[in-house]
């Protein structure tokens, strides 16, 4: 449950105060016992909002949101094929803190920071310092998108871009909705799953005066992660006219069965949020024990669509490097 004093604070202090010792993480949950199983990384350390953690369950070794945040010895591993830029992002950057993808949309990193940092995510490696847009480099961005009339929707990245402030943020939104070939923004966030709070008034405001289509797509991988004060906030959002959307990783362990990927998406219907995508692990050095073979990933959608409406069943992708556009996985392989 969640704790009622850090609901209380600002999502900046929640922010400030997240916590980063494996042994403090440890000691709240009383698993204590798990240090011979963990590391200190001296990159991508240990980084996970107090929010979070309150919705883990105490004494339990195998709870699914504490393993997505855990450092484990096996991320020491090196295993062939899991690299540190699985998606060659690195070589569709035509403008610092810019990548330019899919045809009709670029999506910017506005920040390198991110409130949870998950063992899995697949820009742990990404070079920020030199891809962050500075104001100077703004200009260069607009004047891109100008010369590209293709490009009608922005995405808003990272890092995770609602993890600066709204006077920075707003600031984008107002540069973007300026520019008339765009008619959509999106922003995708983890944010509204670990501090709910961070979806505050002037936020919400701001974004429901916009002229554009206004996306959120949040990343959720497990029912558990929206508890009823998260909920209660994904509803404010939804009902300020912003579409909601969620994306997916399988990962081995956590949500790999059937029920788990059911309840899932019944849990996202309930708070306004559609299923969009279910990715299959992009190849990050570190990653690989979270993993899933090919197979097991259809059988398992194959059982997704069996107990869900359409609707409620997210598209199952992969990524790859160089292709303009996320890849469907033929589920008809195995069937």
């Amino acid at each position: 449950m969640i704790n009622h004093l850090i609901t209380q604070k600002n999502w900046q202090t929640q922010l400030s105060e997240a916590i980063s010792s494996i042994d403090e993480l440890l000691a709240l949950l009383g698993l204590e016992s798990l240090k011979t199983q963990v590391y200190i990384p001296e990159h991508f350390k240990l980084r996970v909002p107090r929010a979070f953690v309150a919705k883990m369950r105490v004494g339990d070794a195998n709870d699914p949101l504490l393993r997505q945040v855990l450092p484990d010895k096996q991320e020491q591993i090196a295993v062939t094929g899991y690299v540190s830029d699985p998606l060659a992002e690195n070589e569709q950057n035509p403008i610092q803190g810019m990548l330019h993808k899919y045809e009709s949309r670029v999506l910017l990193t506005v920040t390198g920071a991110c409130a949870i940092h998950c063992r899995y995510c697949f820009r742990q490696h990404f070079d920020y310092n030199a891809n962050l847009p500075t104001s100077a480099v703004q200009k260069d961005i607009i004047t891109y998108i100008n010369e590209h009339p293709e490009v009608n929707e922005v995405i808003l990245s990272g890092g995770d871009p609602l993890s600066i402030s709204n006077r920075r943020l707003f600031a984008w939104l107002d540069t973007l909705e300026s520019i008339e070939q765009l008619t959509t923004i999106r922003l995708h966030t983890r944010l509204p799953l670990v501090i709910p709070e961070r979806l505050d008034n002037e936020l919400l405001e701001k974004l429901a005066k916009s002229r554009c289509h206004l996306v959120m797509v949040i990343h959720c991988n497990h029912a558990n992660e929206i508890d009823e004060h998260t909920l209660s906030y994904l509803k404010r959002a939804r009902a300020a006219n912003i579409t909601l959307l969620n994306q997916t990783v399988l990962l081995s362990g956590i949500n790999d069965d059937v029920d788990t990927q059911v309840n899932l998406s019944l849990r996202l219907f309930t708070a306004g949020v559609l299923p969009y995508y279910l990715h299959m692990l992009d190849k990050v050095a570190g990653a690989a024990h979270f993993d899933l073979d090919e197979r097991s990933n259809i059988e398992l959608y194959w059982s997704m669509l069996a107990k869900l409406p359409g609707y409620l069943v997210p598209k199952l992708v992969r990524e790859l490097p160089n292709r303009p556009f996320k890849v469907p996985v033929d589920i008809y392989e195995t069937n």
